[in-house]
């Protein structure tokens, strides 16, 4: 793969959009628990961020049914904090108001990630990157592991009142998009022949990608979903936004997508597809998305 097959270096990810049944319950989680502010709320679409930066949209759906245990679809939305006392204060906020939705925590070596549950089943994750000269790399493959991490020692360590008191004023934003997909090798012609993602690591049944040298902006699983096939529209994960540095940037995608034989719609200020589980796509730059 070529350098003009890949995706910009500066590469990003966008909100996450979720289609859910109960909105004021799904608002209270990512405000109460996650320490999102509420940026707006108007005809049955909430957006939830950290300072301007759009992390979370709700899109109220109560219609729709909920997915199967086993469908493709979301994994989990990763929260990326800039500091270890904004993920403390994030961790503590989900252990006191929400604590039954907690599952987990790992250092992951190049980050120290705390895994929940929201109320209606889509996985989270809050996470703090280690700084890039710390990371380690073998042979283009980045070292990572699952490492146990003690909640209550990492809030004893790292919570701090200024954390807890101004979360609003604070960054954050989506750091990466893990999805469940039906089987490895499809995701990887997809995500890194097409998309033009690099390969970062594999486990078994997952697979990491990312632009730019990150550890990962987007994975695959099939841990709870091996042999899945194309979703149906129904609540959970709507949309997965990527955001590309410039106009050129976004063209050469397009040119890529369409050799490779993947659809594509442009409205003027985004560029949208489906994978091949149907998990819809969308693309932009700067001041069009």
């Amino acid at each position: 793969m070529t350098t003009q097959d890949l995706l910009a270096a500066d590469t990003s990810m966008g909100a996450v959009t979720l289609r859910v049944a109960d909105l004021d319950r799904m608002i209270g989680y990512y405000r109460d628990g996650v320490r999102l502010t509420l940026l707006s709320n108007t005809g049955g679409v909430a957006v939830l961020g950290r300072g301007t930066t759009p992390i979370v949209v709700l899109e109220h759906a109560p219609e729709m049914r909920h997915a199967a245990p086993r469908e493709a679809g979301l994994f989990h939305t990763a929260i990326l904090f800039d500091t270890r006392a904004d993920l403390a204060a994030a961790l503590y906020s989900v252990a006191t108001r929400y604590p039954q939705t907690f599952t987990g925590s790992a250092d992951h070596l190049v980050s120290n990630a705390f895994y929940c549950t929201d109320p209606e089943g889509n996985g989270v994750e809050l996470y703090w990157d280690r700084d890039r000269s710390e990371w380690s790399w073998t042979h283009g493959m980045v070292d990572m592991a699952t490492l146990f991490v003690d909640p209550n020692a990492f809030l004893q360590e790292h919570l701090t009142q200024e954390a807890l008191d101004d979360a609003a004023a604070r960054p954050g934003r989506v750091g990466h998009v893990h999805l469940s997909v039906g089987d490895v090798t499809t995701a990887k012609e997809f995500y890194v022949d097409r998309l033009g993602f690099a390969t970062t690591a594999g486990w078994g049944e997952a697979l990491f990608v990312s632009a730019g040298g990150y550890h990962h902006h987007m994975a695959m699983n099939t841990w709870n979903s091996r042999g899945a096939g194309r979703r149906q529209l129904g609540l959970g994960l709507g949309l997965v936004r990527i955001e590309v540095p410039g106009a050129d940037d976004l063209g050469a995608l397009v040119t890529r997508m369409h050799d490779t034989g993947v659809q594509t719609a442009d409205d003027g200020r985004t560029v949208a597809f489906e994978d091949p589980w149907a998990n819809r796509i969308e693309v932009s730059t700067p001041g069009r998305g």
